[in-house]
C-alpha cells in the first residue's frame, strides 16, 4: 500500500486556495472567471509536469491522462475546480486534488500501470454562475441539451457561451469523456454525520432522490392601515399556515426525509401595503421512490383556496435517487480497512457530478468529514489529516481495481 504526501496535498489546497481567496479565508471562483481560468491554468501545468496529456472538450471539461501499458478504458478520477460565492477552499477541488496526489505518489514511487489513470475537471458544477448546476457532466450525460445550456446567462447578462469562448478553455466535442472503466469522486461531505459519529470515510452508496416546488399564494393588495382585518385576502397569513401545514405533515413520514422551506418572496413587499402575492419553495429529498411519492401527494393535495387566496402548488424539478455501483463501494470499504480507517455507509443529500457520470460510467464517492457540517460558505473546513486520509483511500482503490480489472474484473452502470 502507497500513502500519499499529506503535507504535499495540504500545500496543493492551500495554493489554489489563492485563486479567487477572500479576506475571511473562503474562496470566490466563479465558473470560467478570471480565478477559475487561473486555477484551471495551474492545475494543467501540475498534470503537464507529471507527463500526463491534457484535453479540453466543448464544455470546457479538462482531461488530464496518465497512459498505461494497455490500451484500454482509464479509471477516472476527480471533480470541480469552481465554488460558490464566497465558499470554502475544499468543496470541489479537493477531488481534483487528492487525484493530483494520488498520481503523485505513483511517480514518487515509479509505479507503472496497465490501466490509464485520469483526472477530470467538470465546468460549472456549482450552478453558482450559470444555472443549472452540474451543467457540463450533464451535457455529458445527456441530461441537459448543450445549445440551452449556452444561452444561460449570469447576474451581468454575460451567456456561458460568451464565457466559454473567452475562457480560451472551448475544446473539441469528440474529446468528451465517453467509455471508463469507473470514475471515482472524493468530496467533503459537507454534513455533520462523519465528525458526529467520529467516522473516518464516508463510502457514498448514491444521492438521495429529491422534489422541488414552488408554491403561489395569491390574495389582495390594500391599505395596511385602512382595511380591517376582517375583510383582509391576506397571502402572507396564508403562507405562514400552508407551511405550518406541510412542516406538520412532512415531519410524520420518516425521520430520514429533510426538506427546507429555501425561497419566499413577497410582492409587492412594501411594509404599509397588504401582499397580493407570496411564493415559497420546499426542497425536500429522500432516497426511497415511495417516500418522495407520498411528499408529492401532500403538496398536491393542498387546499386550493384559504381565507379567500388562492393556492397553487407547482413542481419545479426533481430527481431520481442515484445509485452508485455496489462494486467500487465494496472496494473503497475494503481500501479503508486496508488502512484502519473507520468506514460509513452513506447517501449523499446534495448533488454531484458523479450523479450524472453515473449514467454512463461505473461510479462512486469516497466523503471525509466537513467540520462542524459547515459547506458553501467561508467557515468550510477540514482537517488535512483527513483529506489525506480520503487521498489514501482513493489511491488504494483505484490500484486495487487496476489489478482487478487486469484480471477480467468489471463494473456495471446502475
Amino acid at each position: 500500500m502507497y500513502k500519499c504526501n499529506s503535507r504535499r496535498l495540504q500545500d496543493s489546497i492551500e495554493q489554489f486556495s489563492q485563486f479567487g481567496a477572500t479576506i475571511n479565508g473562503g474562496v470566490t471562483r466563479l465558473s470560467l472567471s478570471n480565478e477559475d481560468v487561473l486555477a484551471r491554468d495551474y492545475f494543467c501545468k501540475c498534470c503537464e509536469e507529471l507527463g500526463m496529456e491534457i484535453k479540453v472538450d466543448d464544455m470546457a471539461n479538462i482531461y488530464a491522462l496518465l497512459p498505461g501499458k494497455k490500451e484500454v478504458p482509464p479509471i477516472v478520477m476527480g471533480s470541480h475546480l469552481d465554488s460558490v460565492e464566497k465558499g470554502g477552499k475544499f468543496d470541489g477541488v479537493l477531488g481534483v486534488l487528492t487525484a493530483l496526489e494520488a498520481i503523485r505518489t505513483l511517480k514518487d514511487n515509479d509505479v507503472e500501470l496497465d490501466v490509464p489513470l485520469m483526472i477530470v475537471n467538470f465546468t460549472n458544477e456549482e450552478g453558482a454562475r450559470f444555472d443549472p448546476a452540474m451543467m457540463s457532466s450533464g451535457v455529458i450525460a445527456s441530461k441537459f441539451e448543450k445549445d440551452k445550456m449556452l444561452q444561460s446567462v449570469d447576474k451581468n447578462g454575460i451567456t456561458f457561451e460568451a464565457a466559454l469562448q473567452a475562457s480560451g478553455y472551448e475544446g473539441d466535442q469528440q474529446h468528451r469523456l465517453k467509455e471508463a472503466l469507473a470514475y471515482i469522486e472524493l468530496h467533503i461531505e459537507q454534513g455533520p454525520v462523519l465528525e458526529a459519529k467520529q467516522l473516518e470515510i464516508g463510502v457514498v452508496q448514491g444521492v438521495l432522490g429529491m422534489v422541488c416546488y414552488e408554491i403561489t399564494i395569491t390574495g389582495e393588495s390594500n391599505h395596511a392601515g385602512t382595511t380591517p382585518m376582517s375583510m383582509r385576502k391576506d397571502p402572507m397569513i396564508v403562507a405562514s399556515k400552508t407551511m405550518s401545514s406541510i412542516h406538520e405533515q412532512l415531519r410524520k413520514i420518516d425521520e430520514q426525509l429533510v426538506f427546507t422551506f429555501g425561497r419566499m418572496n413577497v410582492f409587492p413587499n412594501i411594509h404599509t401595503v397588504i401582499p397580493n402575492k407570496v411564493t415559497f419553495t420546499i426542497d425536500s429529498r429522500h432516497q426511497k421512490p415511495e417516500v418522495m411519492q407520498r411528499v408529492e401527494e401532500i403538496l398536491n393535495a393542498l387546499p386550493t383556496e384559504d381565507m379567500g387566496c388562492r393556492i397553487q402548488p407547482v413542481k419545479l424539478w426533481g430527481r431520481d435517487t442515484v445509485m452508485f455501483d455496489t462494486k467500487i463501494c465494496d472496494e473503497i470499504e475494503m481500501s479503508c480497512q486496508r488502512f484502519g480507517y473507520s468506514a460509513h455507509r452513506m447517501f449523499s443529500g446534495a448533488g454531484h457530478d458523479a450523479q450524472y457520470i453515473a449514467s454512463i460510467i461505473p461510479s462512486a464517492m469516497i466523503f471525509v468529514p466537513s467540520i462542524k457540517g459547515k459547506s458553501h460558505c467561508e467557515e468550510e473546513e477540514t482537517a488535512f489529516e483527513d483529506c489525506a486520509k480520503g487521498a489514501d483511500v482513493l489511491l488504494e482503490t483505484v490500484l486495487t481495481m487496476q489489478t482487478k480489472y487486469s484480471m477480467g474484473a468489471s463494473y456495471s452502470v446502475n
